[in-house]
């Protein structure tokens, strides 16, 4: 089996999952969507969609989550028995759901913040972006690349982190400056 598959008995269970779902959800501490807990749960390679659909159904049956507003809210109830039964699940399993869950909410973050596209022109392409930080335009920013392939190339660059892109094009154009001429080679 691979490393991607289930190989401990405890994470071939729902009672295992119920205990990963709540644990996530107090490490998160913030409102997390049906959907998003799904997608999360799937990402990590930890759980997969059956054990996952049967294991919210029982907690939210138990009192353990319940649903506020369109997000899971873990209960005080979850929170006590995520915190008595996390350590029966392998740190590396914790580990890995905790590595997508932030995953996930950066990428969300990234794509809130930012907009990009590549668009063909007739001798390559053009990449357009804008950044803004609540409501705000930081920059607004377009620029020929050769192909189609180096276009999307930047444009996922930037995607996956639009902060560091916007920090690193103020920093190049607040240390550029005039360039120096060489008279003495012309003397």
């Amino acid at each position: 089996m691979s490393g991607q598959q289930m190989t401990s008995p405890e994470l071939n269970s729902v009672h295992s999952v119920k205990i990963l779902l709540c644990y996530i959800l107090e490490k998160l501490s913030r409102p997390v969507t049906e959907e998003q807990l799904r997608l999360i749960s799937e990402d990590s390679g930890v759980i997969n969609y059956f054990y996952y659909s049967d294991a919210l159904t029982e907690l939210t049956e138990n009192g353990s989550v319940i649903l506020e507003n369109g997000s899971i809210v873990l209960t005080e109830k979850g929170r006590l028995g995520s915190e008595y039964f996390n350590r029966y699940i392998p740190l590396v399993f914790r580990k890995k759901l905790l590595k997508a869950a932030f995953g996930f909410f950066i990428r969300e973050q990234n794509e809130d913040m930012c907009s990009c596209t590549v668009s063909e022109t007739d001798n390559g392409c053009r990449v357009s972006f804008v950044l803004s930080d609540g409501g705000r335009e930081l920059i607004n920013m377009s620029f020929f690349a050769p192909d189609m392939s180096q276009g999307e190339l930047i444009a996922e660059r930037i995607r996956s982190n639009p902060a560091g892109a916007y920090k690193k094009i103020l920093g190049f154009l607040l240390d550029n400056s005039e360039e120096e001429i060489d008279v003495e080679k012309y003397l």
